[in-house]
């Protein structure tokens, strides 16, 4: 009977308007949720078999949940480094514990990135749910896989200790009076081969004093600090373009030598007629144009120059760059002594680049890797399966994941001190309000005019 059809096409229109609501609900009461992604409700008709002809049949109508994972919310600017939000396609790939993380264990995915350092040094989000990411390798890459989740695990910003650079290289901006050195012991460097400037730093009763030195600090394996210098005296008239040079440390017993107590280098220094260095044909640091650098073995071995035995310390070569280094008619000055390395240092920030590398900064201005964060990336996201905590599972309908770095392969970029924000309308949603409430009162009224129809059928028999 058509009666009977409009009555059960009014009920499923209260049924479909009731999802509805649910819907808008949800939508509204997580407007200021992180990356909440809004939900719909669509309307799509039932078609009944029309087997009688000239009669009606009415199918109702159903309601079909859509959402909207795929849209992009808005980036808000956050005060935490380590606010995280992705600007494009992709998820943050999260698991509901820190340690003892196993390929058993279930993986999420989210958008919401509000991630705090816990307790334990785990960046987990305000749902609870601890981010992955790529550890970093010894050689300070990733092994990144598009498919192997296993490879990730919790990313761990505390347990890191404190962090020591060793010096590498140091870098000298002097210059050297070609005129108005005065020296007596030039005639004494010359004719006895045992008169050296290191005896002089040594003590000054020995040796020959130097006509300018330039000291320079160096940071060993274990952060402790060290000094070099490099004694210059000017040559003769005969040779008016030609210094001699010896490095040593001070003190001359931190270094092992094969020769003078704490010597690491000794010959000339050349300069051309314009007053620039000429380090093809310098001997100080070996034959004409080697390498500028001081090689020194690790405490306690069999080499020279080495570490004094009674220090500890690792191996360590020293580049020197001297090309700043002049010879013109003027004061002996030194400009400027730079060299890298630095002391012991404990982290004191955490910073995520765009793409998704975190980094510990410590109080000696060092920078270290830690982890990569990856995404995870869907063909169809608006098919995955949501949980709690504004989060996903992966689904049928999804299609297969793939691990992507960021902004890589069609990835978003993620945004340190950001937060995505709802994509939720507010004026949107109250409108549909408005539509789902009306569409729900007439479904009412159809069920009354039915009811009206069949009791005036029934009152026929009366």
């Amino acid at each position: 009977m058509s009666i009977n059809s409009a009555l059960l096409a009014g009920v499923s229109g209260l049924v479909a308007n009731s999802s509805a609501l649910a819907a808008i609900s949800d939508n509204i009461s997580n407007v200021n949720s992180i990356a909440y992604k809004r939900n719909e409700i669509s309307f799509g008709n039932v078609v009944t078999s029309q087997s009688v002809e000239g009669r009606y049949s009415a199918g109702g109508v159903q309601g079909i949940t859509r959402q909207f994972v795929s849209q992009q919310g808005l980036l808000q600017a956050s005060s935490s480094s380590t606010d995280l939000a992705i600007s494009g396609d992709g998820f943050f790939v999260v698991t509901n514990k820190g340690e003892g993380l196993t390929a058993a264990d279930a993986r999420a995915f989210t958008r919401s990135g509000s991630f705090t350092v816990d307790r334990d040094g785990f960046l987990v989000n305000k749902s609870n749910f601890y981010l992955q990411g790529w550890p970093v390798q010894p050689d300070g890459s990733f092994d990144v896989s598009g498919a192997d989740l296993g490879k990730m695990s919790s990313i761990n910003v505390k347990n890191l200790g404190s962090s020591v650079e060793p010096t590498s290289s140091i870098g000298i901006s002097a210059n050297l009076n070609k005129q108005g050195v005065v020296s007596a012991g030039e005639a004494t460097y010359n004719n006895n081969t045992v008169a050296s400037m290191t005896d002089y730093a040594t003590d000054p009763l020995t040796g020959t004093k130097p006509d300018f030195v330039i000291e320079a600090n160096v940071i060993d394996s274990t952060g402790g600090s060290r000094k070099v210098a490099i004694a210059l005296l000017k040559d003769d008239s005969a040779n008016p373009n030609t210094w001699h040079a010896e490095i040593y440390t001070i003190p001359t017993s931190h270094v092992t030598t094969g020769g003078r107590p704490g010597q690491l280098a000794r010959g000339a220094l050349q300069f051309t007629q314009n007053g620039a260095v000429d380090l093809a044909n310098s001997t100080l640091f070996g034959a004409p144009g080697a390498p500028a650098e001081l090689v020194l073995g690790a405490s306690g071995t069999a080499g020279t120059p080495r570490w004094a035995n009674s220090l500890g310390i690792a191996a360590q070569t020293l580049e020197l760059d001297l090309s700043k280094v002049t010879q013109y008619s003027a004061a002996s000055t030194v400009n400027a002594v730079t060299s890298n390395g630095a002391g012991v240092g404990n982290v004191v920030s955490i910073q995520v680049d765009k793409e998704g590398i975190i980094s510990a900064i410590y109080d000696n201005s060092q920078t270290y890797r830690i982890a990569k964060v990856g995404l995870a990336t869907f063909p169809n996201s608006d098919g995955l399966q949501a949980i709690s905590g504004n989060a996903y599972r992966a689904s049928a309908p999804a299609g297969q994941l793939t691990l992507k770095e960021a902004g890589v392969g069609g990835a978003g970029q993620i945004a340190s001190s950001n937060l995505e924000a709802s994509t939720v309308d507010l004026s949107a949603e109250f409108t549909a309000l408005i539509q789902t409430q009306k569409a729900y009162s007439a479904s009412s009224k159809i069920i009354t005019t039915a009811d009206q129809m069949l009791e005036e059928l029934l009152n026929i028999k009366r």
